[in-house]
């Protein structure tokens, strides 16, 4: 009687194996990925990852030089604007300043220049009356008239006169108040020397040369100690 059939005796267990392996790398593509990321890189492929390198270095290099110019542009743009604001501030209170105070000074100097003009017509009518004043027409009987008009005249012109010289101190000679002449220059020597006596003169010279004295009579002391 013939054995019982078994299936069993007719499968390669190393062909099946073979098999699910090869149908579980063609079913998972992500298996070859993996196996491929392991292996060690070859040399092409690190040279090109070292050009890369360069060229990525090279690009950031760029990158940092265009930044670092914009970085000076727009520091100086900073600098010019902080210098027009500084600037712009400083002439304003200057400018404000000065038109004030030349301003003023206009007013003041047109002021003035308008009380010197009416006093200038005002001197020159009064000059004017006193220059028509003419003695050699009076006459006996209009001596008095005449003579009181005169005054009256020359009154009115002294008036206007002290009034200008209070209104502008250069009628009164102001200038030459304030720079008075040189004082006198000091006395020679030999003028000096003329008003002293001979026993004056005497006291003067013995003041001057005692310490010389002094000192020679000193020295010859002490030589005479020295050999004696």
């Amino acid at each position: 009687m013939s054995n019982a059939f078994d299936a069993s005796e007719f499968i390669d267990d190393d062909f099946q194996a073979a098999r699910k392996a090869a149908s579980a790398v063609a079913g998972n593509p992500f298996a070859a990925s993996a196996t491929e990321a392991s292996r060690a890189p070859t040399r092409e492929e690190v040279d090109s990852k070292v050009g890369e390198t360069h060229q990525k270095l090279a690009e950031l290099k760029r990158i940092q030089q265009e930044l670092e110019r914009e970085r000076a542009a727009l520091e100086e743009t900073r600098r010019r604007q902080l210098e027009f604001t500084t600037g712009r501030q400083e002439m304003v209170q200057n400018l404000t300043r000065g038109v004030g105070l030349l301003e003023e000074a206009e007013f003041g100097a047109r002021r003035d220049a308008e009380q010197m003009a009416k006093t200038l017509l005002e001197l020159r009518d009064a000059q004017t009356k006193v220059q028509s004043i003419h003695e050699e027409g009076w006459t006996k009987d209009n001596l008095n008239v005449e003579l009181t008009r005169a005054l009256t005249v020359i009154e009115n012109a002294r008036m206007e006169w002290n009034g200008a010289r209070l209104k502008f101190p250069l009628l009164s000679g102001a200038n030459t108040a304030e720079n008075p002449s040189p004082a006198p220059a000091e006395k020679p020597i030999q003028e000096l020397f003329s008003e002293k006596s001979f026993l004056q003169m005497c006291k003067m010279g013995l003041a001057l040369t005692w310490p010389l004295a002094l000192a020679a009579v000193a020295i010859f002391v002490v030589l005479l100690l020295r050999y004696r």
